[in-house]
């Protein structure tokens, strides 16, 4: 496997610079970007192309702290995290809330498209921005989550830093690494999930 921090001269763990990170990967990437050699042998070109594209995905690994801390797990363990089909304690409120609400709303869209009279379509149009508001409401509650969740990432990082890494320190850093990465997980999925909704509700 790959070490994108190696690969982009960035210390291993868990919280980055992403600013900085972006520097090194233009600084890096300049060389071998694909409009710096078109006029190199197709080995050459192959090859920076390669590399380019490595770079790449390891700027975009690295900026996101989900896959940043799913590679930091990789690196660290040798493995990828097992699969869990159960949901955390913490976050059981959470999933039952964000189903339900994108249930009912996909029961609204689903009656709405059996709309043909165009007095009726104004009348679903102004339910529909209600519905908007009320996914906004819960898209708010999850930027504020997603501030925890950044929180709770600087003080493992620091600690990262800090912390002596004896094997029992380790196996513990990594376990909380571990539920954070699973944390910002079920974020993602819950924004794109509302956010696909307020999308469809807009047309």
């Amino acid at each position: 496997m790959t070490d994108y921090f190696a690969l982009l001269n960035e210390p291993r763990r868990p919280g980055l610079d992403t600013d900085r990170l972006r520097q090194q990967f233009l600084a890096r990437a300049a060389d071998v970007h694909p409009d710096r050699v078109h006029q190199a042998s197709d080995a050459e070109k192959t090859a920076a192309n390669r590399h380019y594209a490595e770079l790449n995905a390891a700027c975009q690994c690295l900026t996101d702290p989900k896959t940043r801390l799913l590679h930091l797990l990789e690196l660290e363990r040798g493995s990828r995290p097992a699969e869990i089909q159960s949901i955390p304690t913490a976050l059981a409120d959470w999933f039952v809330d964000i189903a339900a609400i994108c249930q009912e709303a996909d029961t609204f869209l689903l009656e709405r498209e059996q709309v043909t009279s165009p007095l009726l379509k104004i009348q679903w149009f102004e339910r529909a921005q209600d519905w908007i508001e009320r996914i906004q409401v819960w898209q708010q509650k999850l930027n504020n989550m997603r501030g925890e969740l950044d929180d709770r990432l600087k003080m493992l990082d620091a600690a990262w830093q800090t912390t002596s890494q004896s094997p029992d320190t380790k196996v513990a850093s990594l376990a909380r690494l571990e539920e954070l990465y699973r944390f910002y997980g079920y974020f993602n999925r819950w924004q794109n999930q509302l956010s696909e909704r307020v999308a469809r509700l807009s047309f």
